[in-house]
């Protein structure tokens, strides 16, 4: 496993290896890697010849100062991690090799910047935008892979390569969940043990919304489940949103609709956790 820290020298280096041919797979992460990292890592091996993980907690994308502040960070760990999962290559920059002048960037994200995550944290999908369009002109890959977890990201993702008109198939793979449900997350290290069990009611809560929507209106069916996740003590619903698979447009009503995403967004004790589960009427 090779470990860069400067553009230069990650720029050098796969420009050797497309220049032999090799297709280049690309898992942007922020560290405090778990199975569903490394999930990713695992398909990008299978569908390209080069698999690249970047590291680095982007500073851009916290509307929270002690969200970054606290955000786990173990880099040891991680390149252990990497290395037993046989990682080609690792990208693990300074936040003054990634930003040595401040980024006034602006993209076209549309609506996905209004809603849900993009309406509770201001200016986080413009400082996701920033720092994976920095990567990707970086590593130039082939293929991108994104946990389906983050499933609004997803869309943005998707929206900055359309608008950038990048050559970069973005790849979306599926939830990976802890045994109680829980879907892995870098913040799942934040919650004390009775936290991480009191969590599984987010999961255990949204999956039974297909069979509660056959007897109940949306509105009902939201109001149902934001009441039982909120009965645990210290869980806090911050959203709960049905929307379009695709445009991630929020539904009002299930009259033309046959399959959507429901998203939520809940406080466990300060950690916030987000989920989402597709639904088939």
């Amino acid at each position: 496993m090779e470990i860069f820290k400067t553009i230069d020298d990650i720029k050098t280096r796969l420009s050797q290896l497309t220049g032999e041919g090799k297709a280049v797979g690309f898992v942007p992460t922020m560290g405090a890697l778990h199975k569903g990292h490394l999930s990713l890592l695992e398909t990008a091996k299978k569908e390209t010849d080069i698999s690249v993980v970047s590291i680095f907690v982007n500073p851009a994308q916290f509307n929270d100062k002690d969200d970054f502040i606290k955000y786990p960070r173990n880099d040891e760990r991680d390149l252990l991690l990497l290395s037993q999962h046989f990682c080609d290559i690792v990208f693990l920059p300074s936040e003054n090799e990634m930003y040595p002048e401040p980024d006034k960037r602006v993209f076209d994200l549309g609506s996905l910047e209004n809603i849900m995550e993009g309406k509770f944290r201001p200016g986080h999908f413009q400082g996701v935008a920033k720092v994976v369009s920095k990567l990707f002109d970086i590593v130039k890959p082939h293929k991108a892979f994104f946990g389906q977890k983050d499933f609004q990201q997803l869309a943005v993702i998707k929206r900055l390569v359309d608008v950038s008109g990048l050559k970069i198939e973005i790849v979306g793979c599926p939830i990976i969940r802890e045994e109680n449900g829980l879907a892995m997350s870098s913040r799942n290290q934040r919650l004390t043990p009775g936290e991480f069990s009191d969590a599984s009611i987010i999961y255990g809560t949204i999956k039974q919304l297909p069979v509660k929507l056959k007897s109940t209106s949306l509105s009902e069916a939201k109001a149902w489940a934001e009441k039982t996740i909120n009965s645990c003590p210290g869980l806090v619903t911050e959203y709960i949103e049905m929307v379009d698979n695709e445009n991630l447009a929020v539904i009002d009503n299930l009259t033309h609709t046959h399959s959507f995403t429901c998203c939520v967004a809940v406080f466990c004790g300060k950690v916030r956790l987000i989920d989402n589960i597709q639904i088939f009427l």
